[in-house]
């Protein structure tokens, strides 16, 4: 068995190509293409709000409220946009990019130590190259940050056990865990000490009070430094600041809508839809486990169900120690989220590690001994990339019109306007294009070439291989397009250009229980929102969604003179409308 310094020789390497590969795959990409989505210019709103106004605490964004969700995340966004001294794209998701890096880089590492390291090398590069994950590291939000703080808490939790047998408590625990609820709430800290509670109690055998214990220290230790911010929000924000943690954090959980909140908990979803997000999360490799299920010979299980369920237990209890608690924490992760009213796919990312070990496992299975199901795999996505290659090809020629087939099946002006715009970047495509499709055939070509070969794991490499460029068309070309379509940030140039806009005359309705809001103009206009139903002001120009102009003016055309003066040229993708601007006098 190597020694913990001759373990670290032998990793540094593959550790240190698999950190370039996720940079390579993440940071060229994530800042190209506008905000076009809720989310993102949301979250970013608040750094601005950060460095414009010196208050890290709670600081206001959009139209006089403030965040909903813990600053770290923020707080990272504002510390990587000081440098510039503004808040872009690119440094409002380098945040979650540096996060899905090191989340990957400590797994590999992690796993590696512990179990075979082809298996955890494979587990990498699933993880890295999931659609979940991979979505989440090129975003501005705080799922990535907060699902690597839990995942490196639980590991450092697994640790503890395992080399330390619950004795003392690493300092690394606590700061983990307590930046995991300074980016979202006592989740960060709640599920994983579950996790490791059900672990403990039920495969390690210790007493109750042993358990208790240790994550009370745990816990306690852990809510240092969260609690240093929030007495000071709280004395900020108040009885509103309350309300919104209740909301956040309860209100959720226990199915709570009528809280003290302006808006709606919402995602609300069966836990059937858990199960259909993991299966899509985990595209394009569920792809390769459905083609396993074919051919494959099912026996009915012999005996009574206590002897099946008996020895499902004695495989249980055989596993690795590892594999073991990578078992019951992806088993806790699902259960613990199918409580909650509220759910979205992002929610289950920290399942994403532990569910890659047993798929890695299973897909060198499958390479080893079911070849046809790896080679069918490889030759589906080579087809599917072959055809898109061929498309993009046809389309660069002039021979075919994406537009024009597209209006054969709808009418709606926002899919056309994105279909056109992908379109235009395929046919005058620029140099990173024409790279990332270079990369994309070099893939290809490696992929048939190796089809024709025996070596089935150097087929794998091929595929995942494929892979890696199709994220990188879909980060580096469709999705650069289809933000840039969709953005706010044309109409916001537009505006400050033509009319005498500033930080002190832009006026929104902010109730999103009665109106929508537009965070992605928001942000493009530099956080200058104010709340208009809040402050009754006596002029100035007012922005709003094209289906609320009707409720707006029948609640305030008998004490305002509304004007209008122009709207965005298209839909807006995070509003799916048109936003007008009015300029406006009380009466």
């Amino acid at each position: 068995m190597r020694t913990p310094f001759l373990q670290y020789l032998y990793l540094q390497k593959p550790v240190t190509m698999v950190l370039i590969i996720c940079a390579l795959s993440v940071l060229p990409w994530i800042g190209l293409g506008d905000f076009s989505t809720k989310g993102e210019p949301r979250e970013a709103a608040v750094a601005i709000s950060m460095l414009e106004s010196g208050n890290w605490v709670l600081p206001e964004v959009y139209a006089n409220e403030f965040a909903y969700k813990p600053p770290m995340a923020h707080w990272l966004m504002a510390i990587c946009s000081l440098p510039q001294g503004y808040v872009s794209p690119f440094t409002s998701r380098l945040p979650s990019a540096l996060a899905y890096i090191l989340l990957i880089g400590v797994t590999l590492f992690f796993f590696g130590q512990r179990i075979k390291f082809q298996e955890a090398f494979i587990c990498a590069l699933l993880l890295l190259s999931c659609i979940e994950i991979h979505r989440a590291g090129m975003t501005s939000r705080v799922d990535m940050v907060l699902t690597t703080f839990i995942v490196m808490g639980l590991y450092a939790l697994y640790r503890w056990e395992d080399c330390l047998e619950l004795k003392g408590l690493p300092v690394v625990i606590p700061f983990l865990l307590g930046c995991a609820v300074l980016t979202k709430g006592p989740v960060g800290m709640i599920l994983p000490l579950f996790v490791f509670g059900v672990y403990l109690l039920i495969l390690r055998k210790y007493r109750l009070l042993v358990v208790f214990k240790a994550l009370f220290y745990v816990g306690v230790s852990s809510l240092f430094l969260p609690l240093i911010w929030y007495v000071a929000a709280w004395k900020q924000g108040g009885e509103d600041f309350l309300n919104v943690v209740l909301a956040e954090n309860f209100g959720r959980f226990f199915h709570i809508n009528d809280l003290n909140i302006n808006y709606t908990l919402g995602h609300e979803n069966g836990i059937w839809y858990n199960f259909v997000t993991l299966i899509a999360g985990f595209i394009p490799w569920t792809i390769l486990f459905v083609f396993s299920l074919c051919g494959m010979r099912w026996a009915k299980p012999s005996g009574s169900f206590g002897s099946i369920l008996k020895k499902m237990w004695s495989c249980f209890l055989s596993m690795e120690k590892l594999k073991q608690f990578s078992l019951v924490a992806l088993v806790c992760i699902l259960v613990f989220y199918s409580f909650p009213s509220s759910k979205r796919s992002v929610y289950l990312m920290p399942a994403y590690p532990f569910i890659a070990l047993f798929l890695s496992q299973f897909v060198l299975y499958i390479t080893q001994y079911r070849t046809k199901v790896c080679r069918v795999f490889a030759g589906f996505l080579a087809i599917l990339t072959s055809v898109v290659a061929v498309v993009a090809g046809l389309t660069l020629a002039g021979i075919i019109d994406p537009v024009a087939l597209t209006e054969q099946f709808t009418q709606r002006t926002s899919t056309l306007f994105t279909v056109g715009a992908v379109t235009q970047m395929l046919a005058s495509p620029d140099v990173l294009t024409g790279g990332i499709f270079i990369l994309m055939l070099a893939a290809l070509v490696t992929v048939f070439y190796q089809m024709r070969k025996k070596i089935n794991l150097k087929m794998l490499y091929a595929a995942i291989f494929l892979v890696f460029t199709i994220n990188l068309l879909i980060d580096g070309v469709i999705m650069r397009a289809v933000r840039n379509a969709g953005s706010s940030r044309p109409f916001a140039e537009q505006v400050r250009r033509e009319y005498p806009l500033d930080k002190k005359n832009m006026y929104v309705m902010n109730n999103l229980k009665l109106y929508v809001n537009m965070y992605g103009l928001n942000f493009y206009l530099r956080n200058s929102f104010h709340n208009f139903e809040k402050e009754q002001p006596a002029s100035g120009y007012f922005f709003v969604a094209e289906k609320d102009i009707e409720k707006v003016m029948t609640n305030y055309e008998s004490r305002y003179i509304f004007t209008f003066l122009t709207s965005s040229e298209k839909e807006i993708s995070d509003l799916r409308q048109k936003i007008h601007l009015f300029r406006f006098t009380r009466r």
